[in-house]
């Protein structure tokens, strides 16, 4: 199940509790087809679940209060034929185990798009993605520039709570952000 066959609109419930990206999500999903639900907490999103069992949804790991393990285990629980992949930017083997053996379908590291949602989605249960020969990583500092650049997206342009979020002194960020995007 990756796309909507017609006269049927998938449901998708997407949450995560970074508004911005999952409202991104959202629209990039509705556009597709899909009939998508969002969340940004543990509660609001077993409530919606409650009243309609979506066909697909996506998790956040980490989220305030609890967690996104403790919620694939509940919605795994309310139906085990959903389709749940766990989105995370703090991924691990042990938590992408652990997320799979309380019933999550596949796992994903952020940056993810909806593009890379479907693809998971159209994978086996816990099947990895391919890796092709020509696969470059991007150095670390590339993607140190692009997390900073997503947190600082995230925060509207807000350079102070950029800097919060990321752990950082406002103007060590200040000086990270006057240089030029690191080479590919």
């Amino acid at each position: 199940m990756t796309s909507p066959t017609p006269g049927h609109a998938p449901t998708l419930l997407l949450v995560d509790d970074e508004a911005v990206f999952r409202e991104r999500l959202a629209r990039a999903f509705r556009e597709r087809g899909f009939e998508v639900s969002t969340a940004g907490s543990y509660d609001e999103a077993l409530g919606l679940a409650t009243k309609e069992s979506p066909e697909l949804a996506v998790v956040d790991l980490r989220m305030p209060g609890r967690g996104g393990l403790e919620l694939v285990r509940a919605l795994h629980a309310l139906d085990a034929s959903t389709r749940i992949i766990v989105l995370t930017g703090y991924g691990s083997i042990a938590t992408a185990v652990e997320a799979v053996k309380l019933g999550a379908f596949n796992y994903l590291p952020k940056p993810a798009d909806v593009d890379d949602l479907l693809l998971a989605f159209s994978r086996g249960p816990g099947e990895a993605a391919q890796v092709t020969e020509d696969f470059q990583p991007p150095t670390l500092a590339r993607a140190e520039w692009e997390h900073i650049q997503r947190v600082l997206t995230d925060c509207g342009g807000n350079i102070s709570e950029a800097a919060r979020r990321l752990g950082l002194h406002r103007r060590s960020l200040q000086r990270k952000l006057q240089k030029y995007p690191p080479a590919q």
